[in-house]
This record gives C-alpha cells, sequence and structure tokens, in this order.
C-alpha cells in the first residue's frame, strides 16, 4: 500500500512538473511575442480600427465592381489618402515655408513691421504691453530680436517639435491606411477569425455577442470623429463669413481635413483670431466678440466627442462617455477607440454575471411574491 502511494505521489509531481514547465514556456513565447510585435501594436490597432469603419463601405463598393474586394480595398486606401494626408501634408509645408521665409526676412533685415494703431493700447488687460512690444517690433527690430533670441530658440525647438509630431503621425496614418486596405481585402476570413476568438474566449452565443458589440462599438466611436469633424468645420466656416475672414470656405474645408486628421482646429482658428487683432479693419469689440467664437469653434471638438460617440451602441451611454474619456486621457485619439470597447465589453460581462445570479427568484415567482404582499 505505501508503495502505491508513494508511485500516485511520484507521478503526481512528474506531472505537476510537466504542466509547470509547459506554462512557463508558454510565458516566456507570449513575452518573446509581445517584444516582438510591440513596435507595431499602435499601427496594427489604428489598421484594424480604420479596417473595421471602413468594411462597409468597402462591401458596397465591391459589389458594384463586380465582387472585387482587393481592388474596391485599394481604392478606398488611395482616396483616403488623397482627400485626408495630402491636403494636410500641403498645408503644413505652406507653414513651414512662410515661417521661413520669416525667419530669412528677419535674418536679412528685410522684415518691414507696419506701425501699431493708437487703439491697439485700449484691448484689454494685454493692450498696452502688445502696443509697447508691437513699437518696439516697428522702431528696431533687429534689437528686439536680439533680445529674445534664448526664448526665439526655445520657440523654434517647440514649434519644430510640433511639426515633426504632425508629420510622424501622418505617416503613421498613412501605414496604418495601408494595412487596413490589406485587412479589408480579406475582411471575411478576418471577420471570421475574430468571431472564432471571441466564442473560444466567452463561449458560442457570448462570442458572438461580443463580436458585435465590438465593432459596433468602434463605428460609432469612428463614425463621431467624422460627424464632429464637419460640425466643427460649419462652425468655425460660419463664424469665419461672419468675421468676413478672408478665403473662409477654403479656411472650413481644411478644418474639417484637419479634424478627420484629428489635428487640432486651432491651428486654423489662432492665426485668424491674429488677422482680426492685427488686420486694423474691426474695432476692439468687433474683434474680441469673433475671437471668443473662433476659439469656442475651434475647441468644440472637445465637448462634442464625449457626447456623441455611443450613438448606436448596445451598452448605456456613461459606459461609453467614461470609457472615452478615461482612453483619451490614458492613451490620447487611439485610446478614444480602445476605452470605449473595452469598458462597453467590461459592462456587458458583468451585466450578464448579474443576471446569471443562480439564487435569484424566477422572474414568475417574484411576481407571485410581490402580489401576496
Amino acid at each position: 500500500m505505501p508503495n502505491t502511494e508513494d508511485a500516485f505521489e511520484r507521478r503526481l509531481a512528474t506531472r505537476l512538473l510537466d504542466v509547470l514547465i509547459r506554462a512557463g514556456l508558454i510565458v516566456v513565447l507570449a513575452l518573446l511575442c509581445y517584444k516582438v510585435f510591440a513596435p507595431f501594436l499602435s499601427l496594427m490597432v489604428w489598421s484594424a480600427i480604420l479596417a473595421i469603419t471602413l468594411y462597409p463601405l468597402q462591401r458596397r463598393l465591391a459589389r458594384k465592381m463586380g465582387g472585387r474586394m482587393g481592388w474596391a480595398a485599394t481604392l478606398i486606401t488611395l482616396l483616403g489618402i488623397a482627400l485626408i494626408v495630402v491636403p494636410t501634408a500641403v498645408l503644413l509645408d505652406h507653414t513651414g515655408n512662410s515661417v521661413k521665409r520669416v525667419i530669412d526676412e528677419v535674418q536679412q533685415n528685410t522684415l518691414k513691421i507696419p506701425p501699431p494703431r493708437e487703439s491697439v493700447s485700449a484691448w484689454p488687460l494685454v493692450g498696452e504691453k502688445v502696443f509697447d512690444f508691437w513699437q518696439r517690433a516697428y522702431t528696431d527690430l533687429p534689437a528686439l530680436v536680439q533680445s529674445l533670441q534664448p526664448k526665439i530658440g526655445d520657440l523654434a525647438k517647440a514649434a519644430l517639435a510640433m511639426v515633426a509630431a504632425i508629420g510622424g503621425g501622418i505617416l503613421g496614418f498613412i501605414a496604418a491606411l495601408i494595412v487596413a486596405g490589406i485587412m479589408m481585402a480579406f475582411g471575411e476570413s478576418g471577420a471570421r477569425a475574430c468571431r472564432s476568438i471571441f466564442e473560444r474566449v466567452f463561449g458560442a452565443l457570448r462570442g458572438e455577442q461580443f463580436t458585435i458589440l465590438s465593432v459596433a462599438t468602434v463605428r460609432a466611436v469612428a463614425q463621431g470623429v467624422i460627424g464632429i469633424a464637419f460640425i466643427q468645420a460649419l462652425a468655425v466656416g460660419l463664424c469665419l463669413l461672419l468675421a468676413k475672414v478672408p478665403l473662409a470656405g477654403v479656411l472650413s474645408g481644411v478644418v474639417l481635413v484637419l479634424g478627420i486628421a484629428q489635428v487640432p482646429a486651432l491651428i486654423v482658428t489662432l492665426p485668424a483670431i491674429a488677422y482680426l487683432w492685427m488686420s486694423g479693419n474691426y474695432s476692439n469689440g468687433e474683434a474680441l466678440a469673433f475671437s471668443v467664437l473662433l476659439f469656442i469653434a475651434g475647441m468644440a471638438d472637445n465637448v462634442l466627442k464625449p457626447l456623441m460617440l455611443g450613438r448606436g451602441v448596445d451598452a448605456p451611454m456613461p459606459v461609453i462617455l467614461i470609457g472615452a474619456l478615461g482612453g483619451l486621457a490614458t492613451a490620447g485619439i487611439l485610446g478614444l477607440f480602445v476605452g470605449a470597447t473595452l469598458l462597453a465589453l467590461g459592462y456587458q460581462i458583468f451585466m450578464g454575471w448579474v443576471a446569471a445570479n443562480p439564487d435569484a427568484a424566477p422572474p414568475d415567482r417574484a411576481v407571485e411574491t410581490s402580489n401576496t404582499e
């Protein structure tokens, strides 16, 4: 009998050791795979978001093209690059050339600053300081530039860093759009694979529900971003038209492109506000009123995003709102999608666990109890 117990213990120890070794090897393999995949994680998440959002459009287009899924995906990718990336790149290139031209004129002492108007000193809060600074720039610009040399250097570094970040974002968006096109070309098999993963993790019934919920949440957030870009472009365009700023229609179109590409609209509204104050065509009250309107329109997306991101999703609006805001604060615009999706899934899992309470009274029994009372 003791020999039998010893043999059983040895077999149990051997099996346990085998399980631990295999689990350790799996963990090591998972860590190595993550380390290799980590540099591309953000790119692949963005690609999946774009593919999920554009897939219905790609299917409709493929049907009109005789079922050619690959050609439809290629056409959508090229159109996306042409409609979003190219205008943004042109705008940045124009801005960079303008800044370079100003720097060259300052270095060659050929930049001409117009004299300040007397009404500038009457501006609220900052009028006198702006007038003094403007007067110094008008009378002796080289001396003013020399006195501000350290600050100008820091400002130039910050501006270059911002331009580099925007340029890197545009290149990343191009890469994500190309990868999304490849995903859409194999959309049917990709959808089946994702559904199989959800069903393997959560079961057949819940897996199907969670697949639909994840897709709906991503599409709702993405469509909300596009809708917000249109609303913001319309608001900025109306403000520019009311203020009679030149090229108001072109600037509103630029705001639309920037909004879809998730570049702040303040890039357009702040120069427009500067034009209002420096053109001399507006009184102080008019300039102040239009400046406030333009500033609010340029920041409107920060208010509209939490309000419009949960449309059409099978989860309460506060859940989507909290997930979007938390993700936005944690991981930027990418977290807007990931946070809303994760919190929606977590909410459904938790509520499913609550509904499956084995100690809860059946509905009929609960009704009988309430009638008896």
